[in-house]
């Protein structure tokens, strides 16, 4: 794929707030391809992914004119796909438990442990297995590096929710991958004996 210059992006973008449709296929072509995996960490399918992708293409055309070339493009076009993933599953009143805390000392937050032979696409699959709340809490800080504060924000839950939320994701996940990572060894010692 072919990166665009800096003044083919402003060109283009200008050529989209005139609602050129050339443009906004040429926009929508150029960027879908990074955008889709934003959006598939967020969802719980590929359909889920696709409409996700959808709406925020969608919002980012309307919206287009409060981008003010103040930092990059795909990284405003990247908050809009990350917000739209957040939105499209409160609209259909999919909600997570809170676990609210009165205090959670930045201390108590574990660090999750690095694992061996456990394949990209069983990790994703462990991570989308997360109930709603540590799924997206997990995300957001860990894969795309939002603060607590801000996590907050996004989603209407107080600081010390954000950090149980992703501390209890975090103890899921090691158990998960120790399950799984039992089971591969199991596989493979099968397949060794055979």
């Amino acid at each position: 794929m072919k990166l665009m210059s800096a003044s083919e992006e402003k060109q283009i973008i200008d050529a989209c707030l005139q609602q050129n449709r050339q443009a906004q296929f040429a926009l929508y072509e150029h960027f879908a391809p990074r955008m889709l995996p934003v959006c598939r960490r967020y969802a719980r399918n590929n359909w889920d992914a696709d409409d996700i992708l959808q709406e925020g293409f969608i919002k980012a055309f309307r919206y287009l004119s409060d981008f003010k070339n103040q930092g990059s493009f795909e990284g405003w076009l990247r908050r809009i796909m990350v917000t739209t993933a957040l939105n499209f599953y409160k609209k259909r009143k999919i909600t997570f438990t809170e676990t609210e805390l009165n205090y959670l000392p930045d201390d108590v937050i574990t660090e999750m442990t690095v694992t061996t032979g456990l394949l990209y696409s069983d990790l994703m699959k462990v991570i989308a297995s997360l109930p709603n709340g540590y799924h997206q809490v997990f995300r957001l800080n860990a894969v795309e590096g939002y603060t607590h504060k801000e996590i907050g924000k996004m989603l209407d839950i107080s600081v010390n929710t954000s950090k149980s939320q992703l501390m209890r994701a975090r103890e899921q996940l090691q158990r998960k991958i120790a399950v799984t990572e039992t089971i591969s060894s199991d596989k493979m010692n099968v397949l060794q004996t055979a």
